[in-house]
């Protein structure tokens, strides 16, 4: 019986992906027929291979020049290009759908989130379309395109001419000043759980391993549950994290240091962070070198 239920369950499995993998069949197809007189079937192909990581399929939408920068970017700035504009971290399933008006809803459904974006009308000005598309959650942007060759092709974000090499460099950017922001908050939310868990068990964890998931009902000093795998293991969003107990005078474990160092310096992050015993964080360019209580305090820390 069991063998039954496991082999319907992975025939499930099977027909789940077939069925999604013909609809994004049948999605592209549609697009491709419709997008050279149809500006908004250009715009929902074009986020629909970023929904799915689809590099080659997403260049099909670019204009001539701005599709040969994007291929002559690094793998990572493409794929980096294309978190951004599908807004996952993860290759995503679209499905196509409309509103009352008739126009486009698309959903990317990846692993850790779900993006639905809305269009609205699109304005037509001899060879330029405008179209603004809303995302459940978040702001609104206006997709300029332009007809080249035929078809309909992406041309602007907002009131700004799309430049690919250009763009790659402004995200990314953006994209490691955020994760150095998520490493000082990490930081701080795991001396958080360092002092949880001596609230708990009357002393400092001896390593972050033992903050890390416990079984069901299982919590004990050894597996607190207090932090995720990740951070249990040290690296967690392009960061490694380090901690040190302080022996006290008396030889106690009275205190602790706790530092983050980018993983790949200059591309996961710049500064390293360093949290001291009194909870202050320093930060620095250290280019990849482990902070230390001889950095300044970050912006927004005050010295006592």
């Amino acid at each position: 019986m069991k063998r039954m239920r496991s082999k319907i369950a992975s025939l499930a499995m099977i027909l789940g992906a077939l069925c999604a993998a013909i609809q994004f069949t049948l999605l592209t197809a549609r697009a491709q027929n419709s997008a050279s007189s149809d500006p908004s079937a250009a715009l929902v192909a074009l986020l629909t291979a970023a929904c799915r990581a689809n590099e080659t399929q997403f260049a099909n939408y670019l204009t001539a020049d701005s599709a040969s920068a994007f291929r002559a970017l690094p793998e990572d700035e493409r794929a980096a290009l294309l978190k951004r504009l599908s807004l996952t971290d993860d290759p995503g399933q679209p499905l196509l759908s409309s509103d009352a008006q008739n126009h486009p809803v698309l959903r990317c459904e990846a692993k850790k989130a779900t993006v639905e974006y809305h269009f609205g009308g699109t304005r037509l000005r001899e060879n330029l379309a405008f179209i603004p598309v809303t995302v459940v959650n978040s702001d609104q942007t206006e997709f300029g395109l332009v007809r080249e060759n035929g078809g309909w092709r992406l041309l602007s974000l907002g009131l700004v001419l799309l430049d690919i090499p250009q763009l790659s460099r402004q995200w990314g950017e953006q994209d490691l000043l955020k994760r150095e922001d998520d490493a000082v908050e990490t930081l701080r939310a795991l001396a958080q759980a360092v002092q949880t868990y001596r609230s708990a068990w009357g002393k400092l964890p001896e390593t972050l391993a033992q903050l890390g998931p416990a079984p069901k009902d299982q919590i004990s000093p050894d597996q607190a549950d207090l932090v995720n795998e990740d951070i249990a293991a040290g690296a967690q969003e392009g960061y490694s994290y380090r901690y040190r107990i302080l022996p006290s005078a008396n030889g106690s474990n009275s205190s602790f240091e706790l530092a983050a160092a980018p993983q790949e310096y200059g591309k996961t992050g710049r500064r390293s962070f360093f949290l001291d015993s009194a909870g202050k964080v320093h930060g620095a360019d250290k280019r990849g070198a482990v902070a230390t209580p001889q950095d300044p305090l970050i912006s927004g820390e005050k010295s006592e």
